[in-house]
């Protein structure tokens, strides 16, 4: 056979193997479960690839050894399931699975750990069936039957158990599973004015710039992909002096609602930088030696950064500059803008 026969058939055998495999991935991210089973789809993705290679085992039955952008399938029965994740170090995760779904399973190696440990958790449809859009079908679906898994002896020296790491969701995905979360964050402040000589119901005033007390509480919607939209209430009082004869003393406390949307950036399992800008309005009293109120549009710029540690809390932290000038019945204006940087606690559900 002449040389550029034999060329041609390897080439024509290499176009085939792809085609095939390229069908059988698609039809694996296609797949339902059988009739009274369960489909489990586990894949693994990873913002900071690893060369290593994870095997995966369902029920005790080995499905499969993932590289980053791969997954693999294993077909079930209704109940309890458990899925070990390793060789060396083994992580394993537990789920109680329903007859005719489909469960997605994301697995990531933790970067800079020796030897190679992972994480495993569950993730909603959505978020699952995007990163099968971009993995590779490894190995082929298969039937496991769903029974308690063989207890495994106990190591000497053992890592940190799962529980002890960072316990955030992968990229597109959430905390609860769902394809959304709700968090609710209240949180303490510092806060300056940005302008402090100003007039005030007429009269020239001297604002104290830094404000004494300073919290907000905000509720906010998390998508799987990273967009939040929300609520938020910030209170903030300064005392200010109203030139005389004679001086007069007061207080201005400003309340501020606003509809804040939010980007959440993944740069760690439990690191969330995030940008974000709000619109609402500030309503302004004055007590004291002066009274009135007043009230306006606000607007604000957001950035900060949620750190966690636990997978349902969060250390938030946040720096936020916000322009507001108000208005009484009188026309006369004052700006109760400022700068402020915030910290809290986020308690996601």
């Amino acid at each position: 056979m002449s040389p550029l026969r034999v060329g041609l058939a390897l080439t024509a055998l290499c176009v085939l193997f792809a085609v095939s495999a390229a069908r059988a991935a698609d039809d694996a991210r296609g797949a339902t479960p059988p009739p009274g089973k369960v489909l489990v789809f586990v894949f693994r993705s990873e913002r900071d690839p690893m060369s290593t290679i994870v095997p995966v085992s369902v029920n005790s039955e080995r499905i499969g050894e993932l590289a980053n952008g791969t997954f693999a399938t294993a077909t079930v029965k209704p109940g309890t399931t458990f899925l070990r994740a390793g060789d060396r170090v083994l992580t394993t995760l537990s789920l109680e699975v329903e007859a005719n779904k489909s469960y997605f399973v994301w697995i990531e190696a933790i970067p800079g750990v020796l030897p190679v440990r992972s994480e495993m958790r569950l993730v909603s449809e959505s978020a699952g069936r995007r990163s099968l859009e971009q993995s590779r079908f490894v190995g082929a679906s298969t039937a496991v039957v769903a029974v308690p898994p063989v207890p495994q002896p106990v190591q000497a020296a053992m890592p940190a158990s799962q529980e002890s790491w960072p316990a955030s969701a992968p990229p597109g995905s959430t905390v609860s599973g769902r394809s959304w979360d709700i968090a609710i964050i209240p949180k303490a402040s510092t806060f300056k004015l940005a302008e402090s000589n100003q007039v005030v119901a007429g009269l020239a005033s001297n604002i104290n710039p830094t404000s004494r007390p300073v919290f907000g509480l905000e509720v906010e919607w998390r998508s799987d992909f990273g967009v939040a939209l929300g609520g938020e209430i910030f209170y903030y009082k300064n005392e200010l002096t109203v030139a005389g004869p004679p001086p007069l003393r007061a207080e201005q406390e400003v309340l501020a609602f606003t509809a804040n949307g939010k980007y959440y950036f993944r740069a760690a399992s439990w690191f969330y930088p995030f940008l974000g800008a709000g619109i609402g309005f500030t309503d302004t009293k004055y007590s004291g030696g002066i009274s009135g109120d007043s009230s306006g549009f606000a607007y604000q710029g957001l950035a900060g950064m949620e750190i966690r540690p636990l997978r349902h809390v969060g250390l938030y932290l946040s720096y936020k500059q916000l322009l507001s000038t108000t208005e009484d019945k009188a026309g006369e204006k004052v700006k109760v803008g400022g700068r402020a940087f915030m910290g809290g606690m986020s308690i996601i559900f």
